[in-house]
């Protein structure tokens, strides 16, 4: 009744023209009812998908187990955001299978070589990546500065460097108590272990290998190219660091004829040569039973007490051009040169970091073999990384085979080998 009356009443109002607002029943208080304001809904944050990265060597045994235990190290740190996943393809195999998969998309994201292949394949394009502008100062200063420069091509950088390898001289404790620090005392103890007759020899090592024979060649000041990257093979110190090898061989007489690197393997193992240069891949093939030492080459005392000076080659992981995760993949490559990475590559793996703080830690510094190879980097040379260095060889093996068969002398056969070099960069440079 009460609502009727209401009603009623509202009518009677709106006849005496009085507002509508006035005429609109009044809703009790009691029925209304409160809006709540809809809750907002939170957009779901989309989850990015893990990205793969693969990542090529040729490593075997304790390396590649190094490297891959690094690698796994780096995935359990960034499970979910980014998964590497190495391969490892045959040494024989690898510098072909770069050049002919990476620039066509079909190949890694990231690459682990030598820098002598560097130069051609960032002269044939699409191959690496440019790396200036993902690298900041300390970064720069994370490695040896001799191997930065062999990642570095016409002033840019193109990779971080991993490893390096160069020969040194390794010598039989039994025979060589001390080894020796000059060229003069090379010869005087490498005479009194030579017994040709017996089969003796003080000092073995492939001469005729022009890697080899580099390290003299340095030494007297002499090199492959001038700062142009013009041949220069027949210069007057090259020429001088041959005569220097045919003394050894022929007047000093210490040094083995033709000697192939299973002889020189043979010869040490036997106890029949004192000391070798060599490089680190040497020590695999050395004998249980031989105590071995391992020192830098000596200085030349035929050029004025200059270091004999090996060339240095220089593994750098890469950044391919066409890969589709340039930033992780230089993430990984950061990690993988970082300090404790260069420990488990250096302990575990038995190879030599480019990395210069790690010879700073407690294990490694103590380590004799990776001392020494660290102390003989300090004068060693990158060997060059320019397409040009492969119109270098044959020419060089074919003039340093001439002068050791007697069939020329070395500033005929170095002459001979810079007219063929020439040639052969000069059609390299028309193309």
């Amino acid at each position: 009744m009460k609502t009727l009356r209401l009603l009623i009443a509202a009518v009677c109002l709106c006849a005496l023209g009085l507002p509508m607002t006035a005429c609109t029943p009044e809703k009790p208080k009691e029925q209304e009812t409160k809006k709540e304001p809809e809750a907002k809904q939170e957009p779901e944050a989309k989850k990015e998908p893990e990205k793969e990265i693969v990542l090529w060597h040729s490593y075997r045994a304790e390396e590649k187990a190094a490297l891959e235990k690094v690698v796994d190290q780096y995935n359990k740190a960034n499970a979910g955001k980014v998964k590497v996943t190495t391969l490892a393809v045959p040494y024989d195999a690898f510098a072909d299978k770069i050049t002919a998969t990476v620039p066509r998309g079909k190949g890694p994201d990231l690459f682990i070589f030598a820098q002598d292949r560097l130069g051609g394949w960032i002269e044939a394009g699409n191959t690496i990546e440019p790396l200036d502008f993902f690298m900041d100062d300390a970064l720069k200063k994370r490695f040896i500065p001799t191997t930065q420069q062999a990642m570095t091509y016409r002033g840019t950088t193109y990779g971080l460097p991993l490893n390096y390898k160069n020969i040194a001289l390794i010598y039989n404790k039994k025979l060589v108590p001390t080894p020796p620090k000059t060229s003069g005392e090379l010869v005087a103890m490498a005479k009194k272990l030579t017994d040709k007759k017996a089969g003796n020899f003080g000092l073995a090592y492939s001469y005729g290998d022009f890697y080899f024979h580099a390290a003299l060649m340095n030494g007297f000041g002499g090199g492959v190219f001038d700062a142009s990257f013009n041949p220069t093979l027949n210069s007057p110190e090259n020429v001088k660091s041959v005569e220097q090898l045919l003394k050894w061989i022929d007047k000093d007489g210490i040094l083995p004829a033709e000697p192939s690197s299973a002889l020189i393997t043979s010869l040490f193992n036997d106890g029949k040569a004192g000391m070798v240069f060599n490089g680190p891949w040497f020590l695999g093939e050395i004998a249980k039973g031989i105590d071995y030492g391992i020192s830098t080459l000596p200085t030349l005392d035929e050029a004025g007490g200059k270091p004999m000076r090996p060339w240095m080659t220089v593994e750098g992981i890469y950044v391919t051009a066409p890969s589709t995760n340039k930033e992780a993949a230089f993430e990984v490559a950061k990690f993988i040169t970082e300090t404790p990475s260069a420990k488990v590559l250096a302990l575990e793996g038995r190879q030599s970091p480019a990395n210069a703080d790690v010879y700073n830690d407690a294990e490694v510094s103590k380590d004799p073999q990776l001392k020494a190879f660290r102390d003989q980097v300090e004068v060693a040379i990158p060997m060059p990384n320019v397409p040009e260095m492969t119109m270098v060889w044959s020419p060089a093996t074919t003039a340093m085979n001439a002068i050791l068969k007697k069939a020329s002398t070395p500033k005929a056969a170095l002459d001979k080998a810079q007219q063929q070099v020439a040639k052969d960069v000069a059609g390299l440079r028309k193309k």
